[in-house]
């Protein structure tokens, strides 16, 4: 896995806003050698390419490789229909079922199940996909400047994103599996990412905004009183840490952690 905030922290590297984690993402090599993020990412994303996707699935056309993980990118955090993606591609959906499994066992992504107790109960059944460094999808996103992520559309997934990754982090440096979920169910009720513990089930809403809103914890009040009570109900958002009397805790994103 790359490095994570907490791991930079200790080294003391350690930025004021969370656009420009975004913008330099997470590649040891990065902050070891100095180099320009955008450079660095390029310069990985070509030699990934260029030697070990071509071996791994045969390429014959670099451009429509290419243009999925562009796709990708632009559709980071949502619900993947690979039908869509592979007509959108040029591609079948089976191709782009393939070159997933690749990227992901490759750690370039990072497949978040839903979460289903009941198998019974409608809920969704597509995952979503997010990449395992945020630096790289910023790079595929062609964002070059902690001020873009601000600007950019996808200031939501970006943030999530980055999130979701720091749990992984958090999860796979304790030697533990990653049992990450979200949650959508056909009444609405979602949440950003759900956690399996010894201690129970965490629940954790992911907010880019700096500024708290009682409503970023309906998806978790929600869930706790239609399913099942989750051990800890958290929001991770850019704004600073707060203490609430309902239960949840309210966490800047620099001191978010699983644990």
């Amino acid at each position: 896995m790359p490095l994570s905030i907490a791991e930079l922290k200790s080294a003391r590297l350690e930025f004021d806003d969370f656009e420009s984690y975004v913008v330099h993402g997470f590649m040891p090599r990065i902050y070891d050698q100095n180099q320009r993020p955008h450079r660095a990412y390029s310069n990985y994303y070509q030699t990934y390419i260029e030697r070990d996707v071509r071996q791994l699935i045969k390429l014959k056309d670099d451009s429509l490789f290419e243009k999925f993980m562009k796709l990708l990118s632009g559709r980071v955090g949502q619900l993947v229909d690979y039908q869509s993606l592979g007509n959108d591609v040029g591609v079948s959906s089976v191709t782009i079922k393939q070159w997933l499994s690749i990227l992901e066992a490759s750690f370039m992504v990072f497949k978040l199940p839903p979460y289903f107790d009941n198998f019974g109960k409608r809920v969704i059944k597509s995952p979503k996909y997010y990449f395992t460094d945020v630096g790289l999808l910023a790079y595929l996103l062609g964002i070059e400047k902690p001020e873009q992520v601000s600007r950019d559309p996808l200031v939501g997934n970006i943030f999530e994103n980055l999130i979701v990754i720091e749990a992984l982090k958090s999860r796979y440096n304790q030697g533990h599996n990653a049992d990450l979920y979200f949650f959508r169910d056909s009444n609405g009720v979602e949440i950003d990412l759900l956690c399996k513990t010894t201690q129970g089930l965490i629940g954790v809403e992911v907010k880019s905004a700096s500024t708290w809103h009682a409503k970023f914890a309906k998806g978790l009040l929600a869930f706790s009183k239609t399913n099942s009570q989750l051990s800890r109900s958290i929001v991770a958002y850019s704004g600073k840490s707060i203490d609430l009397s309902n239960g949840v805790e309210v966490i800047e994103y620099k001191q978010f952690s699983i644990y």
